[in-house]
């Protein structure tokens, strides 16, 4: 049997990608297996949102050619759509195929093995269609991923990700449609619908369909009982779009919010399309559209030219909206982007600095956040996801996560839960 390994760097949109071409191989007989087995083909699904992910992307190319030089090596991703010709100097490496065509990948690899010719291709990122896939219900995980839209027309100053993704590209309508109803009707409950910009879903079409339609008719499916969303911008979180999804029952009360920065200043000089003022506007009215309403964001510190004083803006801002959780990141300079040439660099250990800052108050809000939510709710219906031998844990509608004691597994299933504590991590709960 012919054995396989694909490895996935980055986001959720690479691992729905990698999740497919997986889904593809197995359907021809593949064996899927582990980084650290010797296989006769590797699929490389690479990052470049950082210089890091670049060097982590070459790290795993080598491993894999060290572990089988007679392996067929098969670069994609990110860092073979922006460094193409890096990627092909790699001593080992059979063949580097760009974004946009990743559903063919499963059948380039298989024509390698058996010795067929096969052409370079998906680095047209910028044809306007939609690289359409098809993953269904989850192997491994409870919750199921729905690519809607891939590309970004943001062009911020510290991304290279446009370039990496191209323009906006949404999957038609019926083609998701069609998707969620088949993950429901394998069993899985809840779906994420994510993309690279996935409040930009349909700006590319001619008709007007945009997300909150999409939702509408996501929210219509039997056996869907639970409708996530992928990181939002602030810009889009507006009175139409809110006044929209709170009228959908199964839509979940939170939101990933790409918020950034909170300083209207540093917010200018991301390239960002909103201030810190229009953000906390748009998160005052999503928040009054639900009951406890629970926000996560990402955060971006020591981004050039954050003095000081910019950074207590942001502190502000964030200490003010009490998130639930924080991704924060120091910037890091990524070759191709505006901001890797501006001037006032901020220094590595005020990154640090601010990023502890950060950390040391988000602690604090979440340990708040979750004893109020505590005071307010005895029960709560948690979907959960795993089992350690003594804890199943999974997420309230709001995201909190939740502990309760059981001697076997629930992985997937809507459970009523008597919440009895916190340990300003967790909320703790009897089944």
């Amino acid at each position: 049997m012919i054995k396989a390994c694909v490895l996935t760097l980055g986001c959720r949109v690479n691992q729905y990608e990698s999740d497919f071409i997986i889904r593809e191989l197995s359907k021809n007989g593949v064996a899927i297996c582990d980084a650290h087995e010797k296989c006769d083909i590797y699929i490389i699904n690479t990052c470049s949102v950082t210089s890091e992910s670049d060097r982590k992307s070459r790290q795993f190319i080598r491993k894999c050619v060290k572990q089988n030089p007679n392996a067929v090596i098969i670069v994609t991703g990110c860092f073979s759509q922006i460094s193409r010709e890096q990627a092909e100097k790699i001593n080992g490496v059979s063949i580097v195929i760009g974004n946009n065509e990743k559903s063919k990948i499963a059948k380039i690899a298989l024509d390698l093995y058996n010795e067929k010719n096969a052409l370079p291709c998906g680095f047209d990122i910028y044809n306007g269609v939609f690289d359409t896939m098809y993953v269904g219900a989850p192997l491994t995980r409870t919750r199921a991923f729905v690519k809607i839209e891939d590309g970004c027309d943001s062009k911020c100053a510290y991304c290279i990700i446009p370039y990496a993704r191209g323009s906006v590209r949404s999957n038609p309508p019926e083609n998701v449609i069609s998707e969620v109803k088949n993950i429901a009707s394998e069993g899985t409950c809840e779906v994420v619908l994510t993309g690279i910009e996935t409040a930009s879903y349909g700006k590319d079409f001619k008709n007007g369909y945009n997300l909150g339609k999409l939702l509408y008719e996501v929210n219509k499916i039997d056996g869907i009982e639970r409708i996530r969303l992928g990181s939002l911008d602030p810009f889009n979180v507006d009175k139409e779009f809110v006044d929209t999804i709170k009228a959908l029952n199964k839509v979940m009360p939170h939101f990933h919010i790409s918020m950034q920065s909170g300083c209207t200043k540093t917010l200018n000089e991301m390239r960002r399309k909103y201030t810190a003022e229009k953000a906390k506007e748009r998160l005052t009215y999503l928040k009054s559209a639900y009951n406890d309403l629970m926000l996560s964001a990402d955060i971006i510190v020591g981004f050039p030219n954050e003095s000081d004083e910019d950074f207590e803006a942001t502190y502000e801002f964030l200490k003010e909206q009490r998130f639930l959780h924080l991704h924060i990141f120091p910037y890091s300079k990524r070759d191709g982007t505006p901001a890797a040439t501006m001037a006032n660099q901020v220094p590595e250990e005020t990154k640090k600095a601010r990023l502890h800052r950060l950390e040391a108050m988000q602690k604090e809000i979440k340990a708040e956040l979750l004893n109020e939510f505590l005071s307010k709710n005895s029960e709560v219906t948690v979907l959960f996801e795993s089992f350690d031998g003594e804890y199943v844990l999974g997420h309230t509608p709001n995201f909190i996560e939740v502990k309760a004691k059981c001697d076997h597994s629930l992985s997937g299933k809507l459970v009523n839960v008597n919440l009895t504590h916190t340990d300003g991590e967790y909320l703790y709960g009897e089944i």
